[in-house]
C-alpha cells in the first residue's frame, strides 16, 4: 500500500497540487476536525466508490491510519483502483506535526 506523510500532504496543499482528499471516519468525528476533505465513511465506502477519482491522486485518511488503510485495501483489490494512498498517522499526525490547533476526537 503506497502512503504519504502528513508533511506531503502539506506540501501538496500549499502547492495547490491537483488531489482529492477521503476522510473515512464518522461524521461527527469530521465535525470536530477536519482537512476539509469529502467524507466518505468507511462503512459506506464501496457504495460510494464512483465518488473515488480515478484520474488524479487519492489521499486517503482517518485517525490514525487504520481505518484508512481498510478502505485503501478494499478499493484496490475489489476495484483495481491504483493511484490510491493511506495517510500515515491520520489526522492525528496531521494535529501533532502539522497544525496544532486541529483537536480530533
Amino acid at each position: 500500500m503506497k502512503e504519504v506523510s502528513v508533511q506531503d500532504l502539506k506540501k501538496m496543499m500549499d502547492e495547490n497540487q491537483e488531489f482529492q482528499l477521503i476522510d473515512v471516519r464518522e461524521e461527527y468525528e469530521f465535525d470536530a476536525a477536519n482537512l476539509n476533505g469529502e467524507l466518505i465513511p468507511l462503512a459506506t465506502i464501496i457504495d460510494n466508490k464512483d465518488k473515488v477519482r480515478t484520474d488524479i491522486p487519492v489521499i486517503i485518511h482517518c485517525k490514525a491510519g487504520g481505518r484508512s488503510a481498510v478502505a485503501v485495501n478494499a478499493l484496490e483489490s475489489q476495484f483495481g483502483f491504483t493511484n490510491l494512498h493511506n495517510l500515515k498517522g491520520g489526522i492525528l499526525a496531521y494535529a501533532a506535526e502539522i497544525d496544532p490547533s486541529l483537536s480530533p476526537i
